[in-house]
């Protein structure tokens, strides 16, 4: 049942030598991989226009110089990722930069702030995603956590699919929402110029004296605006999803991604500003510029509704590059090996399925609050940025290439300003990002105690010739019995075919019962040795436990191994486990720890 409900929801598996199929063309990556910056101009602009509104509506007007800002550090990051795309084609991005560069340490930080940012992207997106949605349904906005976690099990579903279905699916509400954008910023535009706007909206013009104005309050409005940056590192992760020619068709695709992101949060950011548009506790800025543009009309729940698609579906971006980046981890030991499985339909399905329950536990722990995470999630990408720019500027001086000076150039322009933009987030967001000192140390500690643990399983596992190997003279077989059954006559006649060193052993609760047991047992097998042992207490462990460790002592001053051989019938239904107890799996579980014991299980399996 399990295995069809999978097959329904998954699909068949591919076979290993389909994994070809499962590349991206440009078209298909741009949707998948670029989702989360283009979604990113839903809020970015929203993000620094709260900031603004702390202040007054007159300060709004500072949004267009701020916009600009965002813009530059955009093209810095868009040539340095460019750079790295082409320094470093089979992917790993910040992580793999860092790490070469600079320095284990240094790549860990990157990796673990990028592994938890892909996880914000995810819960960001979401909750953005259903802001939008009950703010064309308002009736809907008390079960907003409800709806963020099915839409993250429904996204989680269609990335276990494989990446090449749900780049399909993606592709169409992702070029949805750019026509939508695009629609709305056009008709604004023309509105503006025809002088067609309502006689409400109002707007301070470009230059005017605002009262109580700060560089403090316009430097933590420039770092929410950096928000609308996130995700641009996505492609350098996942080159491998490319086809061939695979750097060359990442860099087109950064590039697309990058000239879409300006033109959408420019226009974006120029119609809230000139609308007079300020932010609402229950209603988007873009659901705002869209009624001021079409009124509660089909084009107002067309951009709303590819807006709420977008939203939910740029966690697509974190669902394409956090399965590879936990790959490149894990490749390198410093995440367990689980994460460089591929699952049925070729994608790497534990990170997939780890990252969708991540999300769902942040989700309810921040209660969908998209602002309380939007900071700790530019902070993640932040850090990422800076040290890849870092790794490269040391590339570059290292091996000085044709022409490295101007690609020196890029990067330490890129890094200046990705620093600085850092050092802001930490001054003016100190209260909301605090954490991030606590959990990036941990997370590094966490990587480098998994490769530790890999390391020294390595020097155990590892044959050296100098080792002798301790001769094996024979085996002791000790059957736990619980009475004379077929499935006890199974596992005795197999410890008979392996050696006559055979313990029977029953555990009895009362003197009467072990000797009744006693004599049937010597007419049923008298050549088997039975030894009885009394419980007190009804246990069946402690002194099966202490029976075998005395027998495990003696066996091994002759150089004999000690094997537990345990009866088990399996029954024919599944249900029929729950009417019997389960003391051969309580045996199994207990002695498996024990260091010098083998735990072998015979099965009986029954036929009705």
């Amino acid at each position: 049942m399990l295995s069809s409900l999978k097959r329904l929801l998954i699909g068949r598996p591919l076979k290993s030598n389909e994994l070809g199929e499962q590349k991206l063309g440009i078209l298909k990556a741009l949707a998948i991989l670029s989702s989360d910056a283009l979604s990113s101009v839903a809020y970015g602009t929203e993000q620094i226009l709260i900031v603004l509104a702390t202040i007054s509506v007159v300060a709004f007007w500072y949004s267009i110089p701020i916009a600009v800002g965002v813009l530059f550090l955009l093209a810095a990051l868009i040539l340095s990722y460019r750079q790295i795309i082409y320094s470093y084609p089979h992917g790993g991005g910040a992580y793999v930069v860092s790490k070469e560069n600079i320095g284990e340490k240094a790549g860990l930080i990157a990796g673990g702030s990028l592994l938890v940012d892909y996880i914000l992207t995810v819960a960001v997106s979401v909750t953005a995603g259903t802001d939008a949605i009950t703010s064309a349904f308002p009736g809907l906005h008390a079960h907003s956590v409800f709806i963020a976690c099915i839409l993250v099990i429904f996204i989680t579903i269609l990335n276990l699919r494989g990446i090449t279905e749900s780049a399909s699916i993606l592709a169409y509400p992702v070029y949805l929402f750019v026509l939508a954008l695009f629609i709305l910023i056009g008709v604004g535009l023309f509105k503006i110029v025809t002088g067609d706007i309502t006689p409400t909206a109002q707007h301070a013009s470009i230059g005017a004296p605002v009262q109580g104005i700060t560089l403090f309050l316009l430097l933590r409005a420039f770092a929410s605006g950096c928000s609308a940056l996130t995700g641009v590192e996505a492609i350098s992760n996942a080159i491998p999803t490319f086809k061939d020619p695979a750097p060359k068709n990442a860099a087109k695709t950064l590039v697309l991604m990058g000239s879409l992101l300006a033109l959408l949060f420019s226009g974006i950011t120029f119609l809230a500003y000139y609308y007079g548009i300020a932010p609402k506790a229950d209603e988007t800025v873009v659901s705002q510029i869209a009624k001021e543009t079409f009124g509660r009309n089909y084009l107002y729940f067309f951009v709303q509704g590819t807006t709420a698609l977008i939203l939910v579906l740029a966690a697509n971006t974190g669902y394409s590059a956090f399965p590879l980046l936990a790959f490149a981890l894990a490749k390198d030991k410093y995440m367990p090996r689980m994460f460089t499985i591929r699952g049925d339909r070729l994608g790497y399905s534990n990170g997939i399925v780890s990252l969708g329950v991540a999300s769902i536990i942040l989700i309810i722990a921040s209660k969908g609050q998209t602002e309380h995470l939007i900071p700790l999630y530019a902070v993640g990408v932040f850090i990422p940025f800076t040290l890849s720019q870092t790794g490269m500027i040391i590339k570059w001086l290292r091996q000085k290439p044709a022409g490295w000076v101007a690609k020196l150039t890029s990067n330490l322009i890129g890094a200046l300003i990705t620093l600085t933009v850092l050092i802001i987030f930490f001054v003016t967001k100190l209260g909301q990002v605090w954490f991030v000192f606590l959990f990036l140390p941990l997370i590094v500690i966490m990587f480098l105690r998994i490769k530790s643990h890999y390391e020294a399983v390595g020097e155990q596992l590892r044959i050296q010739p100098e080792d002798e190997a301790i001769p094996v003279q024979g085996n002791v077989i000790i059957v736990p019995v619980a009475g004379i059954t077929k499935v006890v006559e199974n596992s005795i006649n197999y410890a008979k075919s392996l050696t006559d060193q055979i313990f029977a052993v029953y555990v009895s609760f009362d003197r009467e019962d072990e000797k009744r047991f006693e004599e049937k047992w010597q007419k049923w097998q008298p050549d088997v040795r039975l030894v009885t042992l009394q419980s007190h207490y009804r246990s069946i462990l402690q002194p099966l436990s202490k029976f075998i460790d005395t027998v495990e002592h003696k066996a091994s001053e002759n150089n004999y191994r000690v094997t537990v051989l345990i009866p088990q019938f399996i029954t024919k239904k599944n249900w029929h486990n729950i009417l019997h107890n389960q003391s051969s799996l309580l045996i199994r579980a207990y002695l498996i720890f024990k260091k010098k014991v083998i735990v072998a299980t015979l099965p009986y399996h029954f036929k009705k």
